[in-house]
């Protein structure tokens, strides 16, 4: 199971590099480049949606279906522990499945507000060619 996580980590980490290529400032001829890599690649990274889903549910069966250690069940340390640890990873996925969701909604988000400011000034040009 360790290898979905290890997949959704390189998702978010690529989804974050891609936001911070598009909105440093200073780039603009790297980002028109860019903006071609990110809007092919938004499609194929789609699929982190489904994918977060089915981890997120993944977290829940493990925390539905955990060992309880209260009152009526005794627990030996080591199965404390063990269960602690399993309540730790199980918060650290949750966040990188969040994570992974609002990097790809604002990577998506903020190309298609750079197609449009582009698509904006391209119009801009056009008219101040035309008064010209």
């Amino acid at each position: 199971m360790a290898l979905e996580w290890v997949v959704l980590g390189y998702a978010a980490g690529a989804e974050a590099i891609m936001l911070l290529l598009l909105t440093l400032p200073g780039l603009d001829g790297l980002r028109r480049g860019m903006i071609s890599v990110v809007r092919s690649a938004l499609k194929p990274m789609m699929s982190v949606v489904p994918f977060c889903l089915f981890l997120l549910m993944d977290i829940y069966w493990k925390y539905e279906t955990r060992p309880t250690c209260d009152d009526e069940h005794h627990c030996t340390p080591s199965e404390h522990l063990r269960h602690q640890k399993s309540i730790m990873k199980s918060q650290r996925n949750a966040l990188l499945i969040a994570a992974a969701l609002l990097l790809y909604w604002i990577l998506f988000s903020i190309t298609s507000l750079v197609v449009r400011l582009d698509q904006l000034q391209q119009r801009v040009d056009k008219l101040k060619k035309r008064d010209d």
